[in-house]
């Protein structure tokens, strides 16, 4: 099952820099704690590294380039699978990490690329469209 809020809070981590990708990952992260989490703040706390992390590549971000969020993305799920492990698999003394990288991990992150490359330009527009409504914004307050 692709984790669309990896792409999500990656992405506007990434768009809009590091706050952002801290907001957006705590958001993503308590919603997926409140609907699927087993421990409430987990999800949370992940997605609010996740966000943060990717916040710190603004500055070499270009919208026109797919291979930065790719990576990224890709990157992310991969620091997500292996945090929520241990955090709740390893901590009860379950070391079959093998097992759960290829059977758990490695299926996700592949769906999540694709999911990615299907999702990311409805990402990118929404972007476009908040920052044109910040620049009217500012101007109307100039």
């Amino acid at each position: 099952m692709p984790n669309i809020m990896i792409v999500l809070t990656a992405s506007f981590g990434f768009m809009r820099g590091e706050k952002t990708g801290l907001i957006m990952g705590f958001a993503c992260g308590f919603l997926s704690d409140i609907f699927f989490g087993n421990v409430l703040g987990l999800n949370a706390m992940i997605y609010m590294y996740i966000g943060y992390a990717n916040g710190k590549f603004n500055r070499i971000f270009y919208q026109e380039d797919i291979k930065l969020p790719l990576g990224l993305i890709f990157l992310s799920d991969l620091a997500y699978g292996f945090l929520y492990y241990v955090t709740l698999f390893l901590m009860r003394a379950r070391f079959n990490i093998r097992y759960y990288f290829i059977h758990i991990i490695l299926p996700e992150v592949v769906y999540t690329i694709l999911v990615t490359l299907l999702l990311y330009p409805l990402v990118l527009w929404i972007n476009k469209k908040l920052e044109e409504s910040e620049k009217r914004r500012a101007r109307k307050f100039v």
